[in-house]
């Protein structure tokens, strides 16, 4: 996959699978523009591509805020001239019964992981139109935005809301050349879940539900990510493609 000369935003970029995006697109030659609310961490990943050869800048970012989003992307096309890639990463959850949820924890978590996304892609969106360029989008779903858990209401009721944001933007933005993706992933090991694996009965239940006997690492849904955002793979939007090990396959009996 070529990136050569394009730009590409991540929100969410100071960690996780955000983090890999920006480090894998980097070395498929693209700029990139690392957004983040942890300043420091956008700084330390624009500084490791930049180490690596690559250009980057950092941006503090709240998803949740239509300013620092809309300064985001303007940033970004500040810097390097143009826009071809955005990829919505950011994102939280809350491990609480539905019984229990507050409503402004369920505020929280959508106002990051839906409208978050929202605001992000529409801003992507606008300039290019405005420029009339084409552009690709890739959202962060979840198996969660297939399906459900425990003590996820906010979380699974986002991502399936995004699954369902990203068939829309597909459908609205397909006549300005701009596709629109995303992936689900399965359990991937990132400061967000590795309070998981301090329990061995609870590392033992990932390993179960995936058919592949494992969690995911993060650069294994980067690759997804740039597959789906690659200029090869024109024809594809609209879709949400699990990166899961197996888990939505089915249950092992």
């Amino acid at each position: 996959m070529d990136f050569q000369d394009q730009t590409v935003l991540v929100t969410g970029g100071g960690s996780g699978i955000g983090e890999q995006v920006c480090l894998a697109a980097a070395r498929a030659g693209a700029r990139v523009v690392v957004g983040d609310r942890d300043v420091e961490g956008a700084e330390r990943v624009a500084e490791a591509v930049r180490a690596g050869g690559g250009e980057a800048i950092a941006c503090a970012l709240d998803v949740a805020e239509p300013g620092s989003v809309n300064a985001f992307v303007a940033a970004g096309e500040a810097a390097f001239g143009r826009l071809d890639v955005l990829v919505n990463s950011a994102g939280i959850r809350e491990i609480v019964s539905v019984l229990e949820l507050s409503y402004e924890e369920w505020q929280r978590v959508i106002a990051v992981n839906l409208s978050g996304t929202f605001l992000a892609s529409q801003a992507f969106a606008r300039r290019l139109v405005a420029a009339g360029r084409a552009g690709r989008i890739v959202n962060l779903a979840s198996t969660l935005g297939l399906m459900a858990a425990p003590k996820r209401a906010a979380y699974v009721a986002s991502k399936h809301a995004v699954v369902g944001l990203t068939k829309q933007m597909a459908m609205e933005f397909g006549e300005y050349g701009i596709r629109v993706n995303a992936v689900a992933p399965g359990v991937v090991r990132t400061p967000l879940t590795e309070r998981y694996f301090q329990d061995a009965a609870m590392t033992q239940t990932i390993r179960d539900i995936h058919a592949v006997g494992r969690w995911a690492e993060p650069a294994e849904v980067a690759r997804a990510i740039l597959f789906l955002a690659a200029e090869e793979n024109s024809f594809i939007t609209g879709t949400t493609l699990a990166v899961d090990g197996g888990w939505t396959a089915g249950k092992k009996m």
